[in-house]
């Protein structure tokens, strides 16, 4: 018996765990997310079968991903940072209201039921991939990323509600790019840059509000299992850098496609579960 569980039950596990990890680095490089809309299912149900109480699954599910993101997002960065695409201007003017969007984002989950993360998952997710679906290359706000302070009133969007999604920032961030005419490929770079800033100071958050919570499995350090982050993280750092190298030899269009195909299949998991 290995953490209450037999043996063949905790090889199954670890292997379920690693795939995740695998499939969640390369999208990681691939569309600049952090992931969370691959792991947050896949913890769901894994979580469930510990027998983990559903009070709290939801919040450890989004919390141990954000810890996840954080060598990932690093990993995937770095790749597109080496090929030049990654705009830092941006990242740099958008720090500040960023970070302070993730602690909003912390406190409102301290203090949020299940539901209510699930249904900004769903909500998001689905006005993400209309866009991209319904909009192509047409859709159009402007010509110019706008200046502050409309700027920094979206890098508090973009802390807050990534930190209730539990991801990296990516599909805000490539979202709003895109709208102001940047391509798809600087976008998803660029995206990359957000994971860390977001998923470091939220995976610390989401610890401090966990902390003291009854009913959580081995491993865990308030809403965060560092058991099984371990555990994806040795698989999906090893492989972004593929997802890295896929994205810049695919088509500005199928890369569209493939990135709304994606959120909208997280969206459709999400809404069936509010039912």
């Amino acid at each position: 018996m290995i953490l209450g569980m037999p043996l063949s039950e905790v090889i199954w596990l670890v292997g379920i765990l690693l795939a995740a990890g695998l499939v969640m680095g390369v999208l990681s490089g691939l569309l600049g997310i952090g992931g969370g809309g691959i792991l947050v299912p896949i913890l769901f149900e894994v979580f469930a079968g510990l027998g983990v109480d559903e009070a709290v699954r939801m919040h450890l599910c989004v919390g141990t991903s954000l810890a996840v993101i954080v060598p990932t997002s690093l990993r995937s960065f770095v790749s597109h940072r080496a090929k030049g695409a990654v705009d830092m201007a941006i990242i740099k003017s958008m720090v500040v209201p960023v970070v302070i969007g993730v602690v909003v984002g912390i406190l409102v989950a301290g203090y949020s039921d299940e539901k209510i993360l699930k249904g900004v998952w769903a909500g998001a997710a689905t006005a993400f991939s209309l866009k991209l679906f319904l909009g192509g290359a047409t859709w159009r706000l402007g010509c110019t990323i706008p200046g502050n302070p409309l700027r920094a009133l979206y890098g508090v969007l973009i802390g807050s509600v990534s930190t209730l999604m539990s991801i990296g920032g990516g599909a805000f961030i490539t979202m709003m790019m895109t709208l102001y005419g940047r391509s798809i490929l600087q976008a998803v770079a660029t995206s990359s840059g957000f994971g860390p800033m977001i998923s470091i100071p939220a995976t610390i958050g989401f610890i401090w509000v966990g902390w003291g919570q009854s009913g959580l499995p081995p491993g865990s350090f308030g809403y965060v299992n560092l058991l099984g982050a371990a555990i994806i993280v040795s698989a999906s750092v090893l492989v972004a850098p593929l997802g890295v190298r896929l994205a810049h030899g695919i088509p500005r269009r199928r890369l569209e496609l493939f990135f709304a195909s994606f959120l909208a299949i997280v969206a459709m998991r999400f809404f069936w579960t509010l039912l």
